[in-house]
């Protein structure tokens, strides 16, 4: 199968092509580069691909250039298109709402316009937990409304997700919105709570706590998504939206004290006032995945920070804190 995957260089996205590279399938990256973290991370994470026989390339362009867009769904004729590509986090998203906006609702409307015209045969679309806003208590589940998002972050990726199935309803394309739970692993942004925190505890320094440590995340490892990923890939049909978490959250003081098991190291805190748009918890409810997708996420937090813990000291990562 051809596989267009926009956002490839990121974290997410360069697992998700070495995964779909060695089972066999020919895939192609779309990817700005954008400055928000150094290129040369994103070059690293391509290494691996650029050294496979069925690595198409990489597009390197704006997914809110329609012609640029358009261009390269003519030329590489995907029949699939995984959509990874967005301005992510919500703490900056409160500081560049309308950039968000931009990219993340022009340039995901854009990619399903040419993916509908190029008449793939499948689409899934990278969504986040964040659409469900504050939840008081319990499992998020995929049913629940998603109505009340508490950052932009989180607006564009409900937004995207009517985009999606606005395309599916007009096109009859098959697409998979996926609704990420806080990935966490090797490749991860500098600026995300356990890579900025790891590397930190490593060099000695501060990790910066905003509220009381209560705030619960389901944290879950990058090739657990992956796996999802891909299996949404080959199971889509018709429209459907699911969770892709572990299904067990941590509060943050229990996430520090497996850093520091992690790290070898006792961390010292820093602590702020709670974040506005951070949501109290997340936890996802993953039924729906496990019954349909086959989705059964196998790495727990000791194991997964362990892997990030090492990666980030062959990588060199906290020399440079």
């Amino acid at each position: 199968m051809r596989v267009l995957v926009t956002g490839g260089a990121g974290a997410i996205g360069s697992f998700v092509v070495e995964a779909l590279l060695a089972r066999g399938d020919e895939v192609a990256v779309l990817d700005s580069f954008h400055d928000f973290y150094p290129r040369a991370r994103k070059e690293r994470n391509l290494v691996v691909a650029r050294a496979h026989a069925g690595f198409a390339g990489v597009c390197e362009g704006d997914i809110r250039d329609a012609e640029f867009v358009a261009r390269t769904f003519a030329r590489l004729a995907p029949q699939a298109c995984i959509h990874l590509a967005a301005r992510a986090g919500v703490g900056p998203s409160l500081l560049d709402p309308v950039g968000y906006a931009d990219v993340n609702l022009l340039g995901t409307a854009i990619v399903l316009n040419q993916a509908a015209r190029a008449r793939v045969e499948r689409f899934v679309f990278a969504s986040s937990s964040s659409v469900y806003g504050e939840r008081p208590r319990g499992a998020f589940a995929e049913d629940m409304m998603a109505d009340r998002p508490i950052s932009p972050y989180a607006a564009t990726k409900r937004g995207g997700e009517l985009l999606c199935h606005a395309s599916h309803a007009a096109s009859g394309v098959p697409i998979s919105c996926l609704r990420f739970f806080t990935v966490y692993g090797p490749r991860q942004r500098p600026d995300l709570s356990i890579h900025k925190f790891a590397r930190q505890i490593l060099a000695g320094k501060p990790i910066p706590v905003f509220g009381d440590g209560s705030v619960e995340r389901d944290f879950t490892y990058v090739d657990d998504t992956v796996d999802g990923i891909v299996r949404a890939l080959d199971r889509a049909s018709s429209f459907h939206t699911y969770n892709l978490g572990r299904g067990k959250p941590v509060t943050m003081n229990e996430t520090i004290a497996a850093l520091e098991r992690a790290c070898g190291r006792r961390a010292e805190r820093q602590t702020f006032p709670p974040q506005a748009g951070n949501v109290p918890r997340t936890w996802a409810s993953i039924e729906r995945a496990r019954a349909e997708l086959g989705y059964d996420p196998k790495v727990d937090l000791d194991l997964g920070l362990a892997r990030f813990v090492r990666w980030l000291n062959e990588e060199g990562e906290c020399a440079s804190s």
